[in-house]
């Protein structure tokens, strides 16, 4: 039983480490005016897989502008 309170533990640092990193990105977006989604693209790009290539499709965040006042709006 320990280790499962230590697992749980781990998994709650690991969490609010990844909340604090995006919360933190989310700023700096702000700060810069930039959509955090794409930052500031207007457009999210899709890595290669052996399947498709996936180049720009408009940011889904932001509806392409690029812009963090959309990108708020749309949330």
């Amino acid at each position: 039983k320990n280790d499962e309170v230590k697992k749980m533990g781990l998994l709650n640092s690991f969490n609010q480490w990844k909340e604090a990193r995006y919360q933190n990105h989310v700023s700096t977006m702000k700060d810069q005016g930039k959509c955090p989604d794409c930052e500031g693209r207007g457009y999210t790009v899709y890595p290669y897989n052996e399947f498709a290539y996936f180049n720009s499709f408009e940011c889904p965040g932001c509806q392409g502008s690029g812009h963090y006042a959309d990108w708020e709006e749309m949330r």
